[in-house]
Parts: C-alpha cells; sequence; structure tokens
C-alpha cells in the first residue's frame, strides 16, 4: 500500500528512515549501485521527498504501527 513520507529520523547506526503517514517507518539508504537514493544524503534532499509515496509492506502485512 502506498504511503506518504511524513518525517525523517536516523536509526541507532544512522542510517535515514522516512516516517510514514500510516505509523511505519521504512529504511530509505543510498547504497549504490544497488538503491539510489542521492536525496536521502542532504537535508534539503529529504524536505524535498516529504509527501512523496512508498510503498509500505508493512501495511499490506497488517503489521502493527512503528509509532503512536
Amino acid at each position: 500500500m502506498d504511503q506518504p513520507i511524513t518525517g525523517f529520523h536516523q536509526d541507532d547506526e544512522r542510517h535515514w528512515v522516512a516516517e510514514l503517514a500510516c505509523g511505519h517507518n521504512q529504511h530509505v539508504r543510498h547504497d549504490p549501485p544497488w538503491q539510489l537514493r542521492p536525496w536521502v544524503i542532504t537535508a534539503e534532499g529529504r524536505s524535498a521527498a516529504l509527501g512523496w509515496v512508498l510503498a509500505c509492506r508493512k501495511c499490506d502485512q497488517g503489521a502493527a504501527r512503528d509509532r503512536p
């Protein structure tokens, strides 16, 4: 299920995590050549990504929210 990005935070290993409107979190790594997400490296890029949609597998699986 597609969900819009509402914010970002870093995990304990300082990887960027997107916060989705559904209450789930999803890592958004820039890890070439597997994942090309250079926008996640800068604050400006992350700000521009607010509202973009990501496919949320946790919603598809009926998982509980990661945050209230």
